[in-house]
């Protein structure tokens, strides 16, 4: 299981860039810790790639790139986005010791969501079904979360002070981070006949069960956000009454009472 602490390791150097403001390491870091991952994941294990697993590397590597330049890009560019960043009771300093708590947990988490992928490699499973529908999820879920952001952003240049319904904005409320619970359900299904043994099982569900946790999380603070902002519309009203908040067909349409979901 050495392979773990390695991975460890790599995130926690390139997760290092919420010392600079600590909400990096949700976002930023967290972007291109996952790309620096997926780069490491075929070096430690040149010798047993296969087809699947190495388009799954490229997957989370083009995934990480990806979220970490366009979040760079809305902070650049974006003033509401600036403010809500940098709000004076989200900007406060924290202590060492908090800082410290958040740089290892977010690195632990980061190496444990990938797991299942080096974990796969690391046995040497070869690519059977479970392996190519873990690659065609993550794919799907790279693309939703994509599309989820360049359909904001445009329709944000167009209304700034509106809420977005349009596009896949119609089938959930946070596509995004549907398209986040989609891949990481990809990767998870690595598990699943690849001979794994009790220690690997148990770094995947961590790391399954935590980002989860984060997207439920991250859906009610926007869902906070958005009803202080919008809630006095009546069409974000009824917008809210009929869409999902996270998953299709499911109807999950608020968490805001769950404050175990507090991070």
């Amino acid at each position: 299981m050495l392979y773990i602490l390695i991975l460890f390791i790599v995130a926690l150097i390139f997760n290092a860039a919420g010392w600079k403001y600590f909400i990096y390491f949700f976002s930023i870091g967290y972007g291109f810790s996952i790309a620096a991952l997926g780069l490491a994941i075929p070096i430690l294990f040149s010798g047993n790639l296969t087809l699947a697993t190495m388009l799954m590397c490229l997957v989370l590597v083009f995934y990480g790139c990806r979220l970490g330049g366009y979040l760079l890009l809305r902070e650049k560019k974006s003033a509401s986005y600036r403010k809500i960043l940098f709000d004076p009771t989200v900007k406060e300093k924290k202590p060492v010791k908090v800082m410290i708590m958040l740089w290892v947990s977010c690195a632990l988490l980061f190496a444990c969501q990938v797991s299942p992928l080096a974990s796969r490699l690391a046995n040497t499973a070869p690519d059977g079904i479970w392996a190519w529908i873990a690659l065609v999820l993550m794919v799907l879920g790279v693309a939703l979360e994509a599309i989820a952001d360049a359909q904001k952003s445009a329709a944000k240049k167009k209304n700034p002070h509106r809420f977005v319904d349009t596009g896949v904005y119609r089938i959930v409320r946070c596509p995004n981070y549907l398209g986040e619970v989609i891949l990481w359900t990809g990767c998870f299904l690595n598990c699943i006949s690849a001979g794994f043994n009790i220690w690997q099982w148990i770094f995947a569900l961590l790391g399954y069960i935590g980002i989860l946790y984060v997207m439920f999380s991250g859906a009610r603070r926007l869902e906070l956000r958005q009803t202080k902002t919008y809630g006095e519309d009546a069409e974000f009203q009824a917008y809210i009454a009929k869409t999902p908040i996270l998953l299709p067909l499911i109807p999950l349409y608020s968490v805001a009472k769950y404050t175990w979901l507090k991070a």
